[in-house]
Parts: C-alpha cells; structure tokens; sequence
C-alpha cells in the first residue's frame, strides 16, 4: 500500500525530501466543512478508505469555525486553524497564515470556514489526482485521490439543493460524492461532527451530532443510522430539560 502511495507521489511531482517532512501517512477523502446562515451551525462532514478518519480531519468548535484537513493531513491545521479564528482571524486569513509557514502545503488540502461564513479551502499542487475543491457560500467541499474529478462538483450540487437542517445537508454531499465514484481505493470510515452557532461552554450542549465509524464496509450507511440516533437523543434530551425547568 505504501510502495503504491509512495509510486503515485512520484508520478505526481512530489519530492522525497517533501515525503519525510510529512508527520503523517495521506488520508485520501472527500469531506465538506459548512455552515448554516439561518441557526449559525458549523460542521464538518468525511468519509475516506483510511481508518478512523474522524480522529484526524474534522475540527469544530462552537461560535469559532470548522476546519477539514487531509491529503497529507497535519492536524496542526485543525487547532491552530481553530485558535487563530477565535483570536479574531477569518477563515481566509488563518489558512493564508498557516500555508506560509508549512513546507508541506503543495501536499496538504485543508478547508476552513468561521462563524460569520468566511470560507477559503486549499488544494496543494502536488496533491494526488483527482482532488480539487469548490468553495461556495458557507461552505467547501475538497476531495483527492478520487476515481475521477466529478465528485467536489457532485458534492457542491447535493448541498446547495437539499433540504434538512446542516447534518442531513451535509450527508446529502457524502452521498453524492459515493455516488458520482468516491476514493479510488473504495470506503472504510466516515464521520460527522455539528455544533451550534454560539458557544454555550457546555459541550453536550455545543455539539448537536458528534458520530464516527471507524471501520465499516458501508460507512455512509452506518453514518446516516447513527445520525438519525443522535437526532432522536437530541429530542429525549430537550424533552428532559423541559422536563427538568417544569416546561
């Protein structure tokens, strides 16, 4: 698998040197960072033939932004992408900041987007084909490695013309990427993560869906069950505190 990778990158331009710099091993996916303008929601949303993606590109915080970073993914992206928004930085201008000090960012593909909707994405040069991005209005959809260049656009298209609130649309963009061909070595692990619009402090009640699944045959399938299951807690636990403030 490595020696594969390693084969491709060569083809692709990358250099050795380039290589080694490079913390961790690629994680080839397709994912969309995104935010809702009516409620002020922020997500994050991927699926990759990578083991327990959801451990390595999604970064969420309530009130602050979302940040997706993967090809060569360095999760430096995904903490200070998130500090330098909360100190003030817009999405643009954090990425911008953390591309010039990176070495590795002709390998890396990152997105981000802040709590006001400001959206820059990233496609390193040497980034394995197919992978692109489309940045749109609060939101971006990026993908590499993919069985062919259709999928970002597929993706783009099933989030702006569905319906349902952030996590359903943001399913809706997995689904078509699946569909229009996905990675190119198949589907392994998925994960999806949704917060609110303003930071409350309280994590249970900052991050409305929080799922993973780490290694399944059919991860989008099994992502969509457990977002559904996360749906019906969230309504158990609303009714709970109605509940408990005599509502």
């Amino acid at each position: 698998m490595l020696n594969a990778i390693a084969l491709l990158l060569a083809l692709n331009g990358a250099t050795a040197q380039t290589m080694q710099q490079s913390s961790l091993r690629p994680v080839h996916t397709y994912s969309i960072v995104a935010r809702d303008a009516a409620t002020g929601e922020l997500g994050v949303a991927v699926q990759s033939h990578w083991f327990s993606v959801g451990s390595v590109v999604p970064w969420v915080d309530a009130g602050v932004g979302a940040v997706a970073t993967q090809s060569f993914a360095d999760p430096n992206y995904g903490k200070l992408g998130l500090d330098l928004m909360r100190s003030g930085k817009s999405a643009p201008d954090a990425l911008s900041d953390l591309l010039a000090k990176d070495d590795g960012r002709e390998v890396r593909q990152v997105a981000m987007i802040d709590a006001q909707g400001r959206v820059a994405a990233h496609t390193g040069a040497k980034d394995i084909p197919f992978a692109g991005h489309i940045v749109g209005k609060d939101y971006s959809v990026q993908a590499n490695l993919m069985i062919n260049n259709k999928i970002w656009p597929a993706m783009s298209r099933a989030f702006e013309n569905s319906k349902g609130d952030l996590a359903e649309r943001m399913l809706a963009a997995l689904d078509a990427a699946q569909a229009a061909g996905g990675d190119i070595r198949g589907r392994q692990s998925a994960a999806l993560i949704v917060v609110t619009g303003k930071l409350s402090g309280k994590a249970s009640v900052d991050r409305t869906f929080d799922v993973r699944v780490d290694d399944s045959a059919q991860p989008l399938k099994e992502l969509r069950r457990l977002v559904t299951l996360q749906r019906a807690y969230n309504h158990m636990n609303a009714g709970d505190l109605a509940v408990e403030h005599k509502r």
